[in-house]
């Protein structure tokens, strides 16, 4: 899993899996959508707005793991 954020768009991305051929959006609300692979695996959430849910300063967003271990 991979979680990115750009500060200029204020969105979050997280990525489960690499995208690997066509993806299909299906937008959630206005600030959520969820990507999805072959056989309609979900590979990433992108989440816009991302300041207004989470804690994020949009300069340098604070990122707290737990139970995650590096590899």
């Amino acid at each position: 899993m991979k979680i990115t954020y750009d500060p200029e768009a204020d969105a979050l991305y997280i990525s489960f899996k690499e995208k690997k051929g066509e993806v299909t959006t299906i937008r959630i609300t206005e600030d959520f959508a969820v990507d999805l692979g072959p056989g309609e695996e979900v590979v990433g959430i992108e989440i816009l707005d991302a300041s207004s849910y989470f804690k994020i300063q949009k300069k340098i967003p604070e990122i707290e793991l737990e139970n995650v271990k590096p590899v």
